[in-house]
C-alpha cells in the first residue's frame, strides 16, 4: 500500500456536500456513492502526483483532496461531462496549501478553504464560467506544475476503479486526534504503559525510535499551543505518560502548558533511526506515518523495561477500528461542541451505523446542529 494521498478528503467531501444541499433531499445511499467516488478521484490524483507533491511541502488536503469534493459534488448532481471539466479546471487554479503552516490556526483551514473552493468551482462550472478541459494533464497544469519528475497523469487515468481506493488499500481513519506521523509511538506507549502498569511515577525513560523522514512534520519539540501539539513527538509522548489516554481535550493549550508535562520532557527521547527504515522497497513512496516501523521503549525505575514494534498505525487498513473506537471519538467531539447534549449525540451515531438504509440524511444533520 503507498501513500496516495496523505491528506483529509472525508471533511472537504462532507463540507461541500452538505452546503451543496439548500432544501435537497440526500439519502444515505446517495451520499455513500458521492463519497466513494470523491475518495476515488483525490487518491488515484494523488497516486499519479506521488507522495513527492507532498515531500515538496505542499498539504494535499488543499491542493488534493480539493479535487475529490469537486468529484463528490459533479457525481451527486449528476453534472454533464462538460461541466465537470470546467469544475476541474476551475479547481485547479485554487488548489492550494503549504506543510509550513502545520501547527497554527491556517492548517485547519486549508480543509475549508478546499471545501468552499470545490463549491465555488462546481457552482462557476454550472453557470457557464470557462476553465482549461485539461488542468490535470496539460503543460502548465497540476502535474507538471505542482507535482515531481516521477508525477504522471497516466497512472491516475489508468487506474481510476482498478480497484477503487475504498476496497484497497482501504482508509486510514485516525484514533488520535493529532497528526497520522505520531500514532504508532502513541499506540506502543499506552501498550507499554498498560503491559507494566505503569504511570508518571515510576517511568523513568521513553525512548522512541523513529524512520528516517518519520519525523518531517513534528516539528514542535516543545509546543506552546494545542495546535503545535498535533505536530509534535514530545508532547503526545509526555501526555501519555501522565494521562494515559488522549482525547480531544489532550490538544488544548491548558494541556499543553501544564506544568507536569514540562517537567516530563527530560524524560522522553525521540530520534529517527536507520534501523527502523525495515525492509520496505517501496519506503520512499510513503508518508511519514506509514514508512518503515516504530520502536518504543519503557524503562522503569523499578529496573523493568519492555520495548515494542509498531509497524501499522491503529485505524490504517490493516488495523481498522472498530465501532466501539469510532464512537469514542465520536462522542469526544460531540462533547467538545458544546451544544450537542449526550443523548442527540448517541441517536446520531446510531443513525450513522445505519447510514445506507437512511431515506434523507438531514435527520443527522439536524441532531448535530
Amino acid at each position: 500500500m503507498l501513500s496516495m494521498m496523505p491528506a483529509h478528503p472525508s471533511a472537504v467531501i462532507l463540507a461541500a456536500v452538505m452546503a451543496s444541499l439548500d432544501e435537497k433531499h440526500l439519502s444515505g445511499r446517495g451520499l455513500i456513492e458521492a463519497y466513494v467516488l470523491g475518495v476515488e478521484i483525490g487518491g488515484k490524483i494523488g497516486l499519479g502526483m506521488t507522495v513527492g507533491h507532498y515531500h515538496r511541502g505542499y498539504h494535499a488536503t488543499g491542493t488534493l483532496a480539493l479535487f475529490s469534493g469537486v468529484a463528490a459534488l459533479l457525481k451527486l448532481h449528476r453534472a454533464a461531462v462538460s461541466v465537470a471539466q470546467r469544475a476541474f479546471g476551475i479547481a485547479g487554479s485554487m488548489a492550494s496549501g503549504l506543510r509550513r503552516n502545520f501547527g497554527t490556526m491556517t492548517k485547519p483551514l486549508h480543509t475549508g478553504i478546499a471545501a468552499r473552493s470545490a463549491l465555488t468551482a462546481w457552482r462557476l462550472a454550472t453557470c457557464g464560467f470557462t476553465a482549461a478541459p485539461d488542468i490535470l494533464e496539460g503543460k502548465s497544469g497540476l502535474y507538471s506544475t505542482l507535482g515531481v519528475p516521477e508525477s504522471d497523469a497516466e497512472v491516475t487515468a489508468e487506474r481510476l476503479g482498478r480497484p477503487f481506493v475504498i476496497v484497497d488499500p482501504g482508509l486510514a481513519l485516525k484514533k488520535f486526534p493529532c497528526c497520522y506521523a505520531s500514532h504508532r509511538a502513541m499506540d506502543a506507549l499506552l501498550t507499554l504503559r498498560s503491559k507494566l502498569g505503569a504511570d508518571a511515577g515510576n517511568i523513568e525513560k521513553v525512548i522512541c525510535r523513529m524512520p528516517p523522514g518519520g519525523m518531517q512534520v513534528l516539528t514542535y519539540p516543545r509546543p506552546k499551543t494545542g495546535l503545535e501539539g498535533k505536530f509534535s513527538l514530545e508532547y503526545p509522548l509526555a501526555a501519555g505518560v501522565l494521562d494515559g489516554r488522549y482525547s480531544l481535550w489532550t490538544f488544548t493549550d491548558q494541556a499543553v502548558r501544564r506544568d507536569d508535562i514540562a517537567a516530563l520532557y527530560e524524560r522522553v527521547d525521540v530520534r529517527e533511526d536507520p534501523s527502523c527504515r525495515g525492509d520496505d522497497p517501496d519506503f520512499d513512496k510513503r508518508s511519514s506515518g506509514s514508512r518503515g516501523l516504530v520502536e518504543l521503549e519503557l524503562r522503569l525505575r523499578d529496573g523493568r523495561s519492555a520495548t515494542v514494534r509498531v509497524d501499522k498505525a491503529p485505524g490504517s487498513p490493516a488495523r481498522e477500528l472498530s465501532w466501539s473506537d469510532i464512537e469514542l471519538k465520536f462522542m469526544d467531539c460531540a462533547r467538545q461542541s458544546k451544544r450537542i447534549t449526550e443523548e442527540k449525540a448517541q441517536q446520531a451515531f446510531a443513525a450513522i451505523q445505519r447510514l445506507e438504509a437512511l431515506d434523507d440524511v438531514a435527520a443527522i444533520i439536524e441532531l448535530l446542529r
